[in-house]
């Protein structure tokens, strides 16, 4: 029988090798996971006796080089995702076998990514892979949050439980991320009426009434002048400059982000920001929390669990924040004491997840943190709107003032002096 050599990682996130006798890679990957580990490598030992068969090397967590880097499918649409988890979740719970349910899901789906990535997903699992293997192949359709709750499900037996926790995650997440976006379209849609306005007046409005001003021959007051030029610079182009100038921050922002110490730059410019920086803090503190208590409520090692967290936080001081607790936990410490001299976090915060880790519930605690901080989140959304409304209005009243006074300043002034 052929001897395979295998990595793997264990249940605290180790990394372990050894060799284990088989018939074939699918089996030798099947002993090695029944051992409680996570194949990630599984080669036959040279000069080992297999038959007819040539030695191949095979890959548990990453996709063989040529055909099958071809077939990855690309990103799938949350909502699509959300429902396909919890339709999968409805049928393990049912009892039906996993590739009976991903065959039916599939023929369920309209023609797109998704449909073609369960396709694949299917014949990888009817050739011999786990759930969490086949997903795996495709990162951009399944993330690596995604694929290691589906892993904890098949290891611990409740993938069924498991993936209802995981499409009530992302549930969540979607509903967080619509209520901010709602509330953000009404003011933005009034600043961009308003500077349209007031782009048409300098335009078109402002230029004839120079016109009659020079008929006047009469010295204009400061304000009328200052206007006047800002008319004549928007006329010579001045608009493109201003229209230019949001995809010269988006271009600058996507440099930044190509380093790392760019991208900690413009995060933490972004948290400084008032009232809005206070909203990015609180919504990544909200995510950490609840992918990281969703994470190790499924029973993903908590190493593993803080690697993901860490990935997926959104914001560069948070991930920071996190892979130092992830080195600090390998020494034996505890998550509330690196946490708490990151200082990114408020120390209600800590003292939850200190009382979590004391009574063994840390991942009951971490959703209270996320539910109280996106509350909070809302309050604070809810809050700005209310204020920017009145701002707003205000502000687009002293602008069409200002053009009003500095129009008719020169004509008052012409008037007087006919009366004089």
């Amino acid at each position: 029988m052929p001897t395979f050599q295998y990595e793997a990682m264990n249940n605290v996130g180790q990394a372990v090798k050894g060799t284990v006798d088989a018939a074939s890679s699918e089996e030798a990957i099947a002993k090695v996971r029944s051992m409680g580990n996570f194949p990630t490598k599984i080669r036959e030992k040279a000069g080992s006796k297999s038959g007819a068969k040539k030695p191949r090397a095979s890959s548990a967590a990453a996709p063989a080089a040529g055909g099958q880097r071809r077939r990855r499918v690309g990103k799938v649409s949350t909502k699509l995702l959300t429902t396909f988890t919890r339709q999968l979740s409805t049928l393990q719970d049912a009892g039906l076998p996993i590739l009976r349910s991903l065959r039916i899901l599939q023929e369920q789906q309209k023609p797109g990514t998704l449909r073609v990535g369960l396709r694949l997903v299917a014949e990888d699992v009817e050739g011999g892979k786990s759930l969490s293997e086949a997903m795996g192949q495709h990162p951009k359709a399944f993330d690596r949050l995604y694929t290691n709750m589906v892993r904890a499900g098949e290891l611990g037996g409740v993938l069924d439980v498991i993936l209802q926790r995981l499409a009530d995650f992302m549930e969540r997440s979607q509903a967080l991320r619509r209520k901010i976006i709602g509330a953000m379209i009404y003011p933005s849609a009034v600043i961009t009426f308003a500077l349209l306005i007031v782009t048409g007046l300098l335009i078109f409005i402002v230029p004839k009434f120079q016109t009659i001003f020079s008929d006047m021959g009469e010295s204009l007051p400061g304000p009328t002048l200052m206007l006047l030029g800002l008319s004549d610079w928007m006329v010579d182009g001045g608009y493109l400059h201003i229209l230019l100038f949001p995809l010269a921050l988006f271009i600058l922002a996507k440099i930044l982000r190509k380093s790392d110490a760019g991208a900690m730059l413009l995060d933490r410019f972004k948290l400084s920001l008032p009232i809005m920086g206070k909203i990015i803090g609180k919504s990544s503190v909200a995510r950490f929390s609840r992918t990281l208590g969703t994470l190790l409520a499924a029973g993903v090692p908590i190493l593993d669990a803080l690697t993901i967290t860490a990935d997926t936080a959104g914001n560069e001081v948070y991930t920071k924040a996190l892979r130092n607790v992830r080195e600090s936990i390998r020494e034996g410490e505890s998550i509330a004491k690196p946490l708490r001299q990151a200082k990114v976090v408020d120390p209600m915060v800590v003292n939850m997840i200190d009382v979590g880790e004391e009574t063994g519930e840390l991942d009951k605690m971490l959703e209270k943190v996320a539910d109280t901080y996106e509350d909070e989140v809302e309050t604070l959304v809810a809050g700005m709107v209310s204020l920017l409304e009145p701002v707003m209005v205000i502000t687009l009243g002293v602008i069409v003032g200002f053009i009003v006074v500095a129009l008719f300043m020169p004509m008052v002034s012409m008037i007087s002096a006919v009366q004089g």
